[in-house]
């Protein structure tokens, strides 16, 4: 037995619930008289919603068919080899299953050299590789095919990237030395670190080819067909691959240099990931494929050891699996159809969802509002946006022809909402206009409605209380921008029913929302735990910390915004009036900010100023502020907001707002846009010690979020 396999058995041993992928070797004939040529695809057996991946089975079945390939092209038996994946999927790459489970850093560093020594092996086959990406590729699926002497890749493939980096590891199968040498230094940090930290963002088939990672791409419908074609022109002279010489000097370090611009700018030192990548490709400029290899090798058994990356695995999993089984969620065969939408207002946010409605649910879409000029300026802006998704390429004329005819706008209540299945306001946060509208839908709504509220901050069973049918009302509430965050808040108010609660999860899921069922407690958990955060900073401003000092207290934690940034983003406003509302429910722990109040009472937005290219504190909006004389560092100020933090999360469990925990983080992560490395919030205050220190227990069991000590 080889050394690889070797280390692969071992491995395999500590993951014995792998989902192991094959590696069928077969035969053909080229076209053109090109020679025998053997092909590998790369199946788990499973269809495209199980996407390949490698664990370290996986990986050995990857490397006997490397055996055997290798002993044909030693006798001369073939001209080539390939490799491809099943239908609609190339390789996702590694199984990030197995790698929460290594305890030890020896069994990460196995990993590395486990998937170095099977992948680098195309490299060295005595015959030229190919790697024909027909689908999704990312991670080692992507790295894979680097090792390859060629590559070509379907039109039509959604998805390409290595999101390594994004989830708090560096590409570590070849692709922090490969792809810089392959593409360039600006281009690879680009994929490797902008992408992975601009919310994992994906490479299309095109993009792939034009940014020179795919030598070739063919259409989906004879993707395969085309690409053996290619590679018998390859093959038989026919066709010269031609690669741009890759700038070794200056532009090589440039790129580097604002490779580490652009993750302080996203994670602000807090997570190590992109750094070490970001090392390993400036290593890289030498061409020392062997020494950037064992850099990654390195770098992998340091991060999969770290805190970072099992909080990033935690939040991949929150995302995709438990984001897609709302707890709490009552059976969906109570679900009533919705086949027509009615929205009350007509503003922005009302905009904004009738918009996603549309799309979404390709049916009827109406807003009203208070006169003909709101209604037709709403009913205007969703028809600009639509001719704007079409001026993109992502709707054909007929599409949004289609699309805007099913939004409209209407006056008069009753008919607009006389046959509509569901129904959702979003007007002014006020209590009393709330009840009214609501009032006012009852008396025109079919029997079987759902009556939904977009409020971010009332109470649904108040805004209920006035009703007949009290039951058919349910908290809905959005985060803004709506297109881009995908967290919606479902809340149950004391006397909804099943059947409506089931409707509006059933409607949340064609809208590809992330649902997450909270109780009906003041501010849900969202604003409730930034209110009591921001909360603590403009305290600490009112006080007397300068403010530039209190904005700059949670940067470490590598937040998306700053807390003053976020004021502005929500408006000074609404903070003001969430504020206000939790300051009701809970005056001991959440205050009203003086300051803000004089902020928002002399009608300004925004407290910084944007002039001079870099964010500067508005001298006027300063000038409003009248504080104290007690300075607190910013890691005074970082404690007291963390330890707020704990406590408001510790209640809102006590008060049973959300299921557990992981619901919390599930919330911030897409509806704050919270980073994956902190794991939301709770991992984060498990593995700093605020969570004991405040509430005298972990939030999350110890191995969750964490590396395993049993």
């Amino acid at each position: 037995m080889s050394n690889t396999a070797e280390l692969l058995k071992g491995a395999a041993e500590l993951f014995p619930d792998e989902v192991v992928t094959s590696a069928h070797v077969r035969h053909l004939d080229l076209p053109q008289g090109a020679g025998r040529f053997a092909l590998i695809t790369v199946d788990n057996g499973l269809d495209h919603t199980k996407p390949t991946t490698f664990g370290p089975q996986s990986l050995a079945n990857l490397n006997e068919a490397l055996d055997i390939v290798e002993e044909e092209a030693r006798r001369g038996e073939i001209v080539g080899v390939g490799l491809t994946g099943k239908p609609f999927i190339f390789a996702v790459g590694a199984d990030l299953k197995g790698v929460a489970l290594l305890r030890e850093r020896e069994q990460a560093l196995a990993i590395g050299r486990g998937g170095h020594e099977v992948f680098k092996r195309f490299s060295s086959l005595g015959v030229p590789s190919f790697a024909y990406y027909n689908g999704a590729a990312m991670g080692g699926g992507v790295e894979v095919g680097l090792h390859c002497t060629y590559r070509t890749v379907t039109r039509q493939l959604p998805a390409f990237a290595l999101p390594e980096v994004f989830l708090g590891l560096v590409p570590g199968w070849g692709g922090c030395g490969l792809l810089p040498n392959l593409i360039g230094a600006e281009r690879a940090v680009r994929v490797i670190i902008e992408n992975a930290l601009n919310q994992n963002r994906m490479l299309k088939g095109p993009q792939v080819h034009e940014l020179g990672i795919a030598d070739a791409i063919f259409d989906a419908a004879d993707f395969l067909e085309q690409s053996l074609i290619w590679t018998s022109a390859v093959l038989r002279g026919e066709l010269e691959v031609e690669r741009p010489a890759i700038d070794r000097g200056e532009a090589w370090d440039a790129a580097v240099q604002r490779g580490r611009e652009f993750a302080d700018s996203k994670v602000h030192g807090a997570a190590p990931a992109a750094y070490r990548a970001l090392d390993i490709i400036s290593a890289a400029k030498s061409g020392d494929l062997r020494a950037a290899f064992a850099a990654e090798d390195e770098a992998l058994a340091d991060l999969i050891m770290g805190e970072e990356l099992r909080s990033g695995i935690y939040s991949f999993n929150l995302v995709q699996r438990r984001a897609k089984r709302p707890v709490g969620a009552p059976d969906k065969s109570l679900a009533r159809p919705v086949t027509k939408v009615g929205i009350v207002g007509a503003g922005l946010m009302a905009s904004q969802l009738a918009l996603l409605f549309a799309r979404r649910l390709r049916v009827p879409v109406v807003l009203t509002d208070i006169d003909r000029e709101r209604v037709d300026k709403g009913v205007g802006w969703v028809h600009e946006q639509i001719d704007m998704l079409h001026l993109k390429g992502r709707l054909d004329q007929d599409g949004a022809n289609r699309l805007k005819g099913l939004v409209t706008g209407e006056l008069d209540k009753a008919a607009a909402f006389s046959d509509a299945d569901f129904v959702i306001e979003a007007v002014f946060e006020e209590m009393g206009i709330k009840q009214q509208v609501f009032a006012e839908l009852e008396a025109v709504v079919p029997e079987h409605a759902v009556l939904a509220t977009n409020t971010s901050s009332l109470s649904v069973s108040e805004m209920a209380s006035q009703l007949k049918h009290p039951e058919r009302v349910v908290g809905f509430h959005f985060f803004n921008p709506v297109a881009v965050l995908p967290l919606l808040e479902i809340v149950r108010a004391e006397r909804t029913d099943d059947a409506s609660l089931a409707t509006a999860f059933a409607v949340a899921k064609q809208l590809k929302k992330t649902a997450v069922l909270v109780k009906d407690a003041p501010a849900f958990v969202v604003n409730r735990i930034l209110t009591r955060f921001m909360g603590e900073v403009l305290g600490a401003i009112d006080e007397g910390t300068p403010a530039e000092t209190a904005d700059r207290a949670l940067a470490p934690l590598g937040l998306p915004m700053s807390p003053i940034q976020l004021l502005e983003l929500v408006g000074p406003a609404v903070a003001h009036h969430v504020a206000g509302t939790l300051h009701e429910a809970f005056p001991e722990r959440f205050g009203v900010s003086p300051n803000l109040d004089r902020v928002v009472k002399a009608g300004k937005r925004a407290f910084y100023r944007h002039d001079s290219g870099t964010p500067e504190l508005d001298p006027e909006v300063m000038a409003l502020f009248e504080t104290g004389d007690t300075v607190l560092t910013e890691e005074q100020v970082r404690e007291r907001a963390l330890n707020a933090i704990a406590e408001e999360i510790g209640l809102m469990l006590d008060e049973g707002v959300v299921a557990e925990a992981q619901d919390i983080d599930l919330c911030l992560i897409t509806g704050a846009g919270w980073p994956f490395h902190l794991g939301g919030i709770t991992p984060y205050l498990d593995r700093t010690g605020v969570s004991e220190r405040v509430l005298g227990r972990r939030l999350l069991p110890t191995g969750e979020a964490s590396v395993p000590t049993f």
